[in-house]
């Protein structure tokens, strides 16, 4: 699938867009692929970009449920840490990760830092891309040697940059949002923040790479 997001010159007439917006390609074997469909992959892709803060919001309450023994759910933990950052001042940008950081758990539970990672990567900083990525590790801290693992696991990034930054990020919000009496603020605050963040990726996919490169953009 085409991953172009420039509206073709025709999608700027409005009955055009409207046509395109509604019609479908004929081919059924990419080799088959024509200029006008490509015009109207083009279209729809757009629109359907557009609509990914809906998604990612919708995908968030999911979380909603079984608690699995803990005394709140991930959809409440997930706004209690949004929460927590956000009445400590951090940025917009830091409140959205933070609300996000477990969404990955109902399709990865065994990796679900790496899918949130990947979801904001596009619409974050690289160093809270590395702390949304290795956030699951940090917070390993508090619990991983209840089950025969070593605890002090992240001490492997000990040296790394981002090493503060993410310890700190469990230590005060994501460890801390457990709390069943913690009077957490409701999704429909953090809704325009999600769709602002969302609305167009901070990088392109060049400047990414340069960036976990660690070249300054």
């Amino acid at each position: 699938m085409s991953t172009l997001d420039t509206p073709s010159p025709i999608a700027a007439d409005a009955q055009a867009l409207e046509h395109l917006l509604t019609a479908e390609v004929q081919f059924r074997h990419m080799r088959d692929r024509t200029q006008a469909d490509s015009h109207i992959l083009t279209a729809r892709r757009v629109h359907y970009k557009s609509e990914l803060p809906k998604r990612v919001l919708a995908h968030l309450q999911l979380l909603r449920g079984d608690a699995e023994g803990y005394l709140v759910d991930r959809f409440e933990h997930s706004l209690q840490t949004a929460t927590r950052a956000h009445r400590d001042g951090r940025d917009e940008e830091y409140v959205v990760c933070a609300l996000l950081h477990d969404i990955g758990d109902s399709l990865a539970s065994y990796n679900h830092a790496e899918l949130a990672a990947t979801i904001l990567k596009p619409f974050i900083s690289p160093a809270n891309h590395w702390m949304l990525a290795k956030h699951n590790l940090f917070q390993g801290y508090y619990f991983f040697h209840f089950s025969g693992r070593d605890r002090h696991a992240r001490d492997k990034y000990l040296d790394h940059a981002l090493y503060q930054q993410t310890a700190e990020f469990c230590e005060l919000y994501d460890g801390a949002a457990f709390d069943p009496d913690y009077d957490s603020l409701p999704l429909e605050f953090f809704e325009p923040m999600v769709h602002r963040l969302l609305e167009k990726p901070r990088y392109s996919p060049q400047e990414l790479v340069r960036a976990m490169q660690g070249e300054k953009i």
